[in-house]
């Protein structure tokens, strides 16, 4: 069911890059919405990389606080695009303007094949889902507190420690070390 407090906007089938778009997902994550539109229009200027951090391959540094980047410009309208429809779905349903981006991602589409002479292309399609939420106050109320005792990350798993507790609880026909 959908939330009364959120707001959402899907684009489907959307001609731009996979990685490119989940990079620029990664950017814009959790930022106000204002934030993130200035921040794809300076990539779309050319004054702001986009920092590539899960497919930097070769891709080379950039000035500034980040290392790999690129500037990804078809993506970065496609997803403003998005982001300034979902502000006027915010709107529409009676939300305030002050938004943030709750949750944006990205997600490979079915792969479209032009016809040619030599042999089919495959076309590239991305699906992005984007959600927004009222802030409340200076920072969101659930975006910054964490229950400490539901919490199931690997950093809270030690492994040498569950191994441990293992061979303790294992009973006296293991042969290890106690």
């Amino acid at each position: 069911m959908e939330n009364k407090l959120e707001a959402q906007n899907r684009g489907m089938f959307l001609p731009i890059s996979l990685k490119a778009s989940v990079e620029i997902c990664n950017m814009v994550r959790n930022k106000p919405t204002k934030k993130a539109k200035e921040m794809l229009e300076r990539v779309i200027k050319l004054k702001q990389p986009v920092p590539f951090i899960r497919y930097k391959g070769e891709t080379p540094h950039r000035r500034g606080k980040i290392a790999e980047g690129r500037y990804p410009i078809k993506a970065s309208h496609e997803i403003l695009q998005l982001i300034k429809g979902v502000e006027a779905n915010a709107l529409n349903i009676g939300l305030s303007s002050n938004l943030f981006i709750k949750e944006i991602r990205a997600s490979k589409g079915p792969q479209q094949f032009h016809h040619g002479r030599q042999r089919r292309i495959r076309m590239k399609r991305t699906h992005v889902v984007i959600k927004v939420a009222e802030m409340q106050g200076k920072k969101e109320q659930g975006l910054h507190k964490v229950d400490k005792g539901n919490v199931t990350s690997p950093r809270d798993f030690n492994i040498s420690q569950s191994s441990k507790n293992l061979r303790l609880n294992a009973g006296s026909h293991y042969q290890g070390k106690k």
